[in-house]
């Protein structure tokens, strides 16, 4: 059988106008921006003015991902469509993708099959150019900062210790480390330096966290970008960049309106990655899909140990936001992986693989129920070698934690194929309260909270903290950083810190190597691993079969 592309699928699609999609979601056009006939952006006055209660929360996590794939924001998009099906007004919020793994290994982020986001292509490349005016307010700062030092370094600032890089929107492992303020006095002052992935920046973390553009110059002014020489912090406010900043990101901060395959309303904005920021879209958008919609379907990046947890103990905490349900993605053929077979093995029935597998699905089921305290589905995406003895299997185990497990077929069917899903979300919005809780208190130390949830979530024995990483937690306690929460950057491969490590290790500790404030954002940043804020392309990027023909038709995108 020949199945079309995901590209090809999307193109095919009769978009409604977005004026329409607008009126689906119960926007007055005074509140909309066209980007052209299928996109548009949405005043963020639509808040301020609508006197509607909040929809009900609906968050969609996974399992720790395989090469196999688990199709999260497919299922997200699938669930939404499934909602609109039965009956349910309502909205989908998802983040912006990244240029870097479009164009490198992991493809484009706008969902698949007969679950996605449109204008495909558009969402996949330039969008409506918020990632740009991110780049380029992060770099205006970098700039800034440099300037500074360059016209005499008035407050003091000691090149050794400046941590604000700058940042491009692709994978580029050339720029990880660079030296620059070469060529004589004229050029700058000569320091090492490097780039980030636009991603991975500040900036969009405070983009994504903020309320509203005041909330936004608020937090873009506490950013740290370097010390002085007698170990005071530096700010983006003490540089006076936070004006310009603002200028540059005030289009960017109003959310993105575009609509999925079967005409549901969707906001896409914002797209910090969750294994090396908090992994989350903006929280404007989120909070105007709940006001448009009596049900909002979200996403969090990679599994529910790095995604969720951050939605939840991050997101949630700051934005004050409660989800109603959560969905957790699972394929038989991803834990299958993790029960040790190799990608070539999936096609065979294999429970003895699916049992050494399964650990992990029922880790993430019980973070859930257990340690967040909120009501929870699991979604199986299958695929036409799966056979009833695995999916009985998994029900099973899943009942067992007394959770339900619903087939999911929205790659192939769309909506339909997500209708037994949405029924369950509805039940467990309706019928089961939750009664969420953080995984840690505020109150707690930098290293207590990491602990917490390296125990607690991870199911590890703790943490080693190296030396350099101690003197940092206690610099920045002393700073009066200790309450914030924590953004763990860790591999999105295992549980653990080690990538090696599939399926529900145990008796591991995670070594936490640097420890850095994100000011702006209000969270510590805590690298463990071999975790790269600036990703590279493979040896054969995805960028080498995308192409576009005479009349501006766009192939190869995925």
């Amino acid at each position: 059988m020949t199945y079309k592309t995901d590209i090809e699928i999307a193109q095919e699609c009769e978009m409604l106008n977005i004026k329409e999609i607008a009126k689906k979601a119960h926007i007055d056009e005074k509140y909309i921006e066209q980007y052209g006939n299928y996109k548009a952006k949405i005043d963020t006055a639509l808040l301020k003015d609508s006197d509607k209660k909040d929809g009900k929360l609906i968050l969609v996590t996974a399992i720790t991902p395989t090469p196999a794939g688990e199709g999260k924001t497919t299922t997200t998009i699938g669930l939404a469509d499934g909602l609109k099906r039965i009956g349910k007004d309502v909205t989908v919020a998802l983040r912006e993708p990244s240029l870097g793994p479009v164009f490198g290994v992991k493809g484009g982020a706008a969902g698949g099959g007969y679950a996605q986001v449109v204008p495909m292509e558009d969402i996949n490349l330039h969008f409506t150019g918020d990632f740009h005016a991110i780049g380029a307010a992060n770099n205006l700062l970098a700039a800034m900062l440099d300037n500074h030092i360059q016209q005499g370094n008035k407050l003091g600032i000691d090149v050794r210790r400046i941590t604000w890089k700058r940042c491009v929107d692709m994978n580029d492992r050339q720029l990880r480390f660079v030296t620059d303020g070469l060529g004589g006095k004229a050029n700058g002052v000569p320091r090492e330096d490097g780039f980030d992935i636009t991603v991975a920046s500040e900036i969009m973390a405070v983009f994504c966290l903020a309320n509203s553009i005041t909330d936004l110059k608020e937090r873009l002014s506490r950013i740290i970008v370097a010390y002085t020489y007698d170990d005071k912090p530096v700010t983006a406010g003490d540089l006076k960049a936070v004006g310009a900043m603002t200028a540059l990101l005030k289009d960017a901060i109003k959310p993105n309106l575009v609509q999925t395959l079967e005409g549901t309303p969707a906001f896409v904005h914002g797209g910090p990655f969750a294994n090396i920021a908090h992994g989350c879209n903006s929280v404007i958008a989120t909070k105007m899909a709940l006001k448009m919609g009596d049900y909002t379907v979200t996403e969090a990046g990679f599994g529910a140990d790095l995604g969720a947890e951050k939605f939840l103990d991050i997101k949630c905490r700051m934005a004050g936001l409660t989800p109603d349900a959560v969905v957790v993605v699972a394929t038989v053929r991803a834990l299958k992986m993790h029960g040790g077979l190799a990608k070539t093995q999936l096609n065979e029935e294999d429970v003895v693989a699916l049992e050494k597998g399964i650990p992990n699905l029922l880790r993430h089921i019980s973070n859930i129920t257990n340690v967040y305290k909120l009501p929870c589905v699991v979604a199986v995406n299958r695929f036409p070698t799966d056979t009833d003895k695995e999916i009985e299997f998994i029900i099973s185990k899943c009942r067992e934690l007394g959770v339900n497990t619903v087939l999911s077929t929205v790659w192939a069917e769309g909506g339909k194929g997500g209708e037994e899903l949405a029924k369950e979300v509805v039940r467990l919005c309706e019928e089961e309260e939750g009664d969420f809780t953080f995984s840690y208190s505020d109150d707690l130390s930098i290293s207590e909270k990491i602990e917490a949830v390296v125990k607690k979530v991870y199911g590890g024995d703790g943490i080693t903290i190296m030396p350099n990483a101690q003197k940092q937690i206690e610099q920045l306690e002393n700073l009066g950083f200790g309450n914030v929460p924590v953004c763990i950057a860790k591999t999105q491969y295992s549980f653990s810190d080690d990538p090696t490590k599939l399926g529900a290790p145990e008796n591991f500790k995670v070594t936490v190597k640097n420890v850095k404030v994100s000011a702006g954002a209000g969270f510590i940043v805590v690298l463990t691993g071999d975790i790269l804020t600036m990703p590279g392309l493979p040896k054969a990027p995805a960028a080498e079969k995308i192409d576009v023909d005479e009349n501006g038709k766009i192939s190869g995108l995925f």
